[in-house]
């Protein structure tokens, strides 16, 4: 029963056996000098400044959200597109059809609202 899955365990053990492998050896053979400037934190070349608990803009926050509620309108929009052309054969297409285009309209007056009230101002 599980024999076609028997390619991919295969395919995972070689991979998962190639990246240990390849991790022992890298630590192991490796050349291991540490220095101080090595150790200290990568600020893109500028000495780091105050502390990492700093506050942040809500603005930072918005646009995260944001991006966020739209990358889950493409996780719907993907499949939705991929089954369109087998629904329009069961009947269901136009219905179909209009349900998503309700959804990407409630969508886009979210996004209107919000570039209205200036939440995508980087002020």
């Amino acid at each position: 029963m599980l024999a076609p899955y028997l390619p991919l365990l295969v395919l995972f053990l070689v991979v998962g056996g190639f990246l240990a492998v390849t991790l022992i050896l890298s630590d192991l053979l490796g050349r291991k000098r540490r220095t101080r400037g090595k150790s200290e934190t990568y600020e893109c070349g500028m000495l780091p400044e105050g502390t990492a608990r700093g506050r942040f803009s809500v603005k930072f926050f918005l646009v995260a959200v944001l991006f966020i509620l739209f990358d889950i309108e493409t996780v719907f929009l993907i499949p939705w597109a991929v089954n369109l052309k087998s629904m329009v054969a069961l009947g269901a297409g136009t219905f179909l059809l209009f349900e998503m285009l309700g959804f990407i309209a409630v969508l886009a007056l979210g996004l209107a609202y919000i570039w209205k009230k200036g939440g995508l101002e980087w002020d």
